[in-house]
């Protein structure tokens, strides 16, 4: 079996004097979603931060593609392929939708071009020359999206992306993680709605005060509601 895409060890982390990952575990292999589920404030953000190394202060082992992330600068963790959508998205208020398209720099050969991110996301090429401000919180999110997915990066990390949008917004988000996985797009997916996870995940971690306290395939997960019921508090 080959090793895993990307590959986290008793990953430890600290804002300040808080400590808040205490020893995470936790990997992904190439072509994979998994979903990260937990209550608010557990420790789900501050690990894909820490993976991106936007959290410095932090020790264990990230491995992503056999390289070793702990020691990198943040510029090179992007320019090694991963991408990170935070849950804020970031958007460009003053240029237009394809200005913000267009910002993030190549980090690597196959990313989508302009053509298939519009193919993608139709409502983006609609809303091409509207400026940031004028998109819903779902245009937005999916333009946060497609901006990392031209980049040529090989895993996302996706912060919540479904948090406050519409239904309708929610499963065509669904769909593109769909068809990216059928792209081999390797995913790591922060999320509270697991019934959206459901249709997109091939494993599930819960996470607990900073530590991964169960870990499951999607195959599993209706033997797994109970327990998900009584942690989430859903």
């Amino acid at each position: 079996m080959s090793a895993p895409l990307l590959n986290v060890r008793d990953l430890q982390a600290w804002y300040g004097e808080s400590h808040v990952l205490h020893g995470v575990n936790l990997h992904v292999n190439e072509g994979e979603t998994i979903c990260i589920l937990g209550r608010n404030g557990m420790g789900k953000t501050t690990t894909l931060r820490s993976i991106m190394g936007i959290l410095r202060k932090r020790t264990g082992r990230i491995q992503f593609a056999g390289r070793d992330m702990m020691a990198l600068p943040l510029h090179q963790t992007a320019r090694a392929g991963l991408g990170f959508v935070p849950e804020e998205r970031g958007i460009f208020a003053s240029l237009s939708v394809e200005e913000n398209l267009m910002l993030p720099p190549k980090v690597a050969e196959g990313g989508m071009s302009v053509e298939e991110i519009y193919a993608l996301f139709p409502n983006l090429e609609e809303r091409r020359n509207s400026q940031g401000t004028k998109l819903s919180g779902g245009e937005q999110q999916m333009l946060a999206m497609a901006r990392i997915l031209r980049t040529g990066a090989r895993c996302l990390l996706l912060d919540e992306p479904t948090e406050g949008l519409a239904p309708v917004i929610i499963q065509a988000i669904g769909e593109v993680l769909q068809k990216l996985k059928g792209r081999g797009m390797t995913v790591v997916l922060v999320e509270q709605n697991f019934r959206f996870a459901a249709k997109v995940a091939d494993r599930f971690y819960l996470m607990d005060h900073g530590r991964m306290t169960a870990e499951f395939p999607v195959a599993e997960l209706p033997a797994q509601m109970d327990m998900l019921h009584r942690e989430l508090g859903v």
